[in-house]
């Protein structure tokens, strides 16, 4: 998941670009593009025995960085005039963060126990 994801990051921007605070100093596609880094990264880290734990470490971190963009998606999906199914799918989407955190940690844990 998080290789494609990442991979989307550079593939299709835009869509990405639109879940960036507008808060947050300097341009959304920075951001984009360095979460896009960010979620290639942790892929890798995952993927490669030797740095699975800090990979899950990583993905950790990473889930938890991600979730700003999630409930501003959602704040200007229920604010705009999208098809109702799209704002609660976006309101049910934020829920789902959970088992990732949850699945990132329990990677982390279990590696550091060999």
């Amino acid at each position: 998941m998080l290789f494609g994801m990442g991979t989307l990051h550079f593939v299709a921007p835009k869509p990405f670009d639109a879940l960036i605070p507008p808060q947050l100093p300097g341009s959304a596609r920075a951001y984009t593009l360095g979460s896009g880094v960010a979620e290639l990264a942790v892929a890798g880290a995952l993927a490669v025995p030797r740095t699975r734990r800090l990979g899950g470490g990583l993905a950790l971190l990473l889930f938890l960085a991600v979730f700003p963009g999630n409930l501003q998606m959602t704040y200007e999906w229920v604010r705009s005039d999208k098809p109702l199914p799209l704002k609660v799918g976006s309101i049910l989407r934020l829920p789902l963060q959970i088992p990732l955190i949850l699945a990132a940690r329990k990677v982390y844990r279990q590696t550091a126990r060999g």
